[in-house]
């Protein structure tokens, strides 16, 4: 075995073009990325509803947002070893969306608390089981074009949480969150078939390493020379800070929305959905921009706007006002989640993208976990508005972690 020359992670790709055609496998796994994120935004959407049948309040409410992502948490560390073990890229895929549609149309059918918080642990799982085996494919299929890949990867997310809150806002208004859940299921299974039909019978056929299976101790000790990277680690506690930006704004902003500004079901949706328009352009641009002027850069200009956008969503209180900040504010915070991506996959060696990507995801899950009941005790002690400078600082550290990240790094992992 040997250890990886040092490379800088700010190097570009190169520039050759790719057709549209050759971009066919990246828009469909993009599309099954926004099926993910339309069952997680109907989880959040759906919690305003949800929370006073249970009678929960906003510190127990952050408690069952933390079982989300303590169940993603467990997911995305098996997937990913299991991922870079067996090589199984589509097919965890498609797990995952079975997973999430059965548990969201489940979600229709149970009022019972205990029964609620095993539904969410399998959203929870369905969430991160998809990300390892989806970004591992995506960097090995386009390797000269990882920005732009996983760009397309992250706007599919950003349309199915554009999508995801209009819908719900409209089912809402005429169904209860049960009936709205069950029929929120309908595409989820539709996407998954598409990837059962399209992607899957080429499995193993595609990618350079995905048929390479190896064994558990080679990948345990592969993970262990990952984590003792520190630009790695830098980078995951930096995306973790603004992941808890992220899913607190999903979490805390539909619950200001309806309990303090009294906007009703239909307007909520459109401003969630707002929300996410801006990531709709920055995402492709950034991760496209990044392939060329480095991650660094476009990192740091996301989380400085957004940081400054997300203390200034509550000191006007009006619907129009908070929905144009937060339009603003979304352009800027999504603009990073590909960037993000694509760094990272620039620091692993490829027969460890599963398990890196693991690193990461499992890093903003276990900080979204602490952080999520901190907000809501900020929101019981304090009030719902307060919560957001909350989010703002989380950001801001995370933009100095990035700032402080070392130029050039050595991937301290090994290979074959």
């Amino acid at each position: 075995m040997r250890t990886l020359p040092p490379r800088d992670v700010n190097e570009t790709a190169p520039t050759n073009q790719i057709g549209w055609a050759e971009q066919g496998p990246a828009f469909i796994v993009g599309l099954g990325h926004s099926a993910i994120h339309w069952i997680a935004a109907f989880f959040y959407l759906l919690i305003p509803f949800i929370g006073p049948d249970l009678g929960l309040s906003y510190t127990d409410t952050g408690l069952l947002v933390s079982v989300f992502h303590i169940s993603s948490w467990v997911a995305n560390f098996g997937s990913g070893l299991l991922v870079d073990i067996t090589g199984r890229r589509m097919l965890f895929q498609i797990v995952s969306l079975l997973i999430g549609g059965f548990a969201l149309f489940a979600f229709g059918w149970t009022s019972h608390l205990l029964v609620f918080l095993g539904v969410v642990i399998l959203l929870g799982v369905s969430n991160n089981l998809w990300h390892p085996p989806a970004i591992a494919y995506l960097s090995e299929h386009y390797p000269g074009h990882r920005g732009r890949a996983l760009a397309i990867h992250a706007l599919g997310a950003n349309l199915g949480d554009t999508l995801a809150p209009i819908a719900a806002g409209v089912l809402l208004a005429s169904f209860s969150w049960q009936q709205t859940s069950i029929v929120a299921t309908v595409p989820v299974l539709l996407i998954g078939v598409l990837i059962g039909f399209t992607l899957l019978p080429k499995e193993g056929h595609a990618q350079p390493h995905s048929g390479k299976s190896k064994s558990i101790a080679h990948i345990v000790s592969g993970l262990k020379a990952l984590l003792r990277n520190r630009a790695i680690t830098g980078l995951a506690v930096a995306s973790g800070c603004r992941n808890i930006a992220q899913n607190g704004l999903y979490l805390f902003l539909p619950l200001y929305l309806i309990n303090e500004l009294k906007t009703g079901a239909i307007w909520m949706g459109m401003v969630m959905m707002a929300l996410q328009i801006g990531g709709l352009v920055s995402g492709p641009v950034a991760g496209i921009w990044s392939d060329r002027a480095g991650r660094r850069p476009v990192m740091l200009w996301g989380l400085a706007g957004s940081a400054v956008l997300l203390a200034l969503i509550t000191p006007f209180p009006s619907a129009l006002v908070v929905a144009s900040v937060v339009t603003v504010a979304g352009c800027f915070l999504f603009s990073v989640r590909p960037v993000v991506h694509s760094w990272m996959m620039d620091l692993s060696p490829p027969t460890y993208f599963g398990t890196t990507t693991s690193i990461l995801f499992g890093t903003q899950a276990i900080m979204t976990v602490v952080a999520m009941p901190i907000g809501g005790l900020i929101a019981d002690s304090y009030g719902l508005a307060s919560v957001f400078y909350f989010l703002a600082a989380m950001v801001l550290i995370a933009y100095l972690l990035v700032l402080l990240l070392p130029i050039q790094t050595a991937s301290k992992a090994t290979r074959t």
